[in-house]
C-alpha cells in the first residue's frame, strides 16, 4: 500500500529494486531450467527413463502441477526460504522434461529462437512496466484466450489437425505476449511500500518471478514451433 508518508523518489527507487529482484529469481530459474535440460538431452539412459517410462514422465508432469499449486495455494503461510526452495525445485523439474526440445531441435534454432524470446519479452515487459495503460481489460482477454488454447490442444490432442495446431500456434504467442505486458504491471503494482527486505517482499518476488518465468517459457515454445527446425 501506498502511503503519503513516502515520496515519488521513495516509491520508484523500491519498485525499481522489487521488479530488479523478480527478473534476477526469474532469469535464475531459467537458467537452471537450460542447465538441467542440456545436462539431461546429452545423457541418453536419463532420457530414456524420462520419456519411456510412462510413470516417471507422468511422475515429473504432476509434481510440477503440485509444485505451482503449492506455490500459489500456501504462499502466505511458508517462508521466504520454503518459497524460493519450491521455485527452484520447480524450474529444474521443468528442466527434465524441458531437455525433449534439445533432442527434437536444433541447437541454432533453439539459440535464435530464444533470443527472440528474450527480445520480446523485455519489448513487452518494458511496455508493461511503463506504461500508464490499465491493461487489466487486456489481461483478462488473454487469460481467456488462455483457456481457449488449452481446450483447443486437448481437443488437436485427438484431432492431430494441422491447421488447429498452426491456429493454436499463433494464438498462443499473442496471448503470451500480452501476457508479459499484463503481469509486468500486475507485479509491479502488487509491491507493496515500505516492506522492501522483509519475508513478505521476498515471497512477492518469487511470485512474480514465477509468473514471468512461466509467461518467457510458454513464448519460447510457441515460438518454438513457428522458428524452430527439427532435426
Amino acid at each position: 500500500m501506498i502511503t503519503n508518508q513516502f515520496s515519488a523518489e521513495q516509491i520508484q527507487r523500491e519498485q525499481v529494486n522489487f521488479i530488479n529482484k523478480v527478473y534476477s529469481w526469474m532469469s535464475f530459474a531459467l537458467i537452471i531450467t537450460g542447465l538441467v535440460a542440456m545436462w539431461v538431452a546429452s545423457n541418453e539412459s536419463m532420457m530414456k527413463n524420462i520419456f519411456e517410462n510412462r510413470l516417471i514422465f507422468w511422475g515429473l508432469i504432476i509434481a510440477q502441477f503440485a509444485c505451482v499449486g503449492y506455490l500459489i495455494g500456501a504462499i502466505e503461510k511458508m517462508s521466504a526460504q520454503l518459497a524460493t526452495s519450491i521455485f527452484i525445485g520447480y524450474s529444474a523439474l521443468m528442466g527434465l522434461t524441458f531437455s525433449i526440445v534439445f533432442v527434437i531441435y536444433t541447437t541454432n534454432s533453439i539459440a535464435s529462437t530464444f533470443f527472440i524470446t528474450a527480445g520480446t519479452f523485455a519489448i513487452m515487459s518494458i511496455y508493461g512496466y511503463y506504461t500508464k495503460r490499465d491493461l487489466t481489460s487486456i489481461g483478462n482477454l488473454a487469460i481467456m484466450g488462455l483457456i481457449g488454447v488449452i481446450i483447443a490442444s486437448v481437443v488437436n490432442w485427438f484431432m492431430a489437425s494441422a491447421m488447429l495446431y498452426n491456429i493454436i500456434t499463433y494464438v498462443g504467442v499473442l496471448v503470451f505476449v500480452a501476457l508479459i505486458a499484463y503481469d509486468t504491471q500486475k507485479i509491479k503494482n502488487m509491491n507493496i511500500i515500505g516492506n522492501e527486505g522483509t519475508e513478505e517482499d521476498k515471497k512477492e518476488a518469487i511470485m512474480g518471478a514465477l509468473r514471468l518465468y512461466l509467461d518467457f517459457i510458454n513464448l519460447f515454445l510457441f515460438l518454438l514451433r513457428i522458428f524452430g527446425r527439427r532435426k
